[in-house]
């Protein structure tokens, strides 16, 4: 019996229509280059797509997608990880 249960997909029901892959009433669009390599991309008919975001070269506009597992977070020029300004500035009025 618990082979008869199949483990749903991360776009099982989505549909191909004339305007693209619909999937919940949202129109996904194929990813984009920045998106290769990313493990959440799943290929339909030949066509890769993010499950996770309908428009992903939205998601590359300012900087990197919040969503991808194949781009590490940077550190600035010193090396060190950035710090709100507000919260550095109210630190140093307290003296730490």
């Amino acid at each position: 019996m618990a082979e008869d249960k199949k483990k749903a997909g991360p776009l099982d029901g989505a549909v191909m229509t004339a305007e693209g892959l619909s999937f919940k009433g949202v129109i996904m669009n194929p990813v984009v280059e920045s998106c290769t390599g990313c493990e959440r991309i799943v290929e339909l008919e030949s066509v890769s797509y993010c499950p996770s975001y309908a428009k992903p070269a939205q998601k590359w506009i300012r900087g990197i997608c919040n969503f991808a597992t194949h781009v590490k977070g940077t550190l600035d020029k010193q090396g060190k990880a950035k710090v709100n300004p507000l919260k550095a500035s109210k630190r140093a009025a307290r003296g730490r």
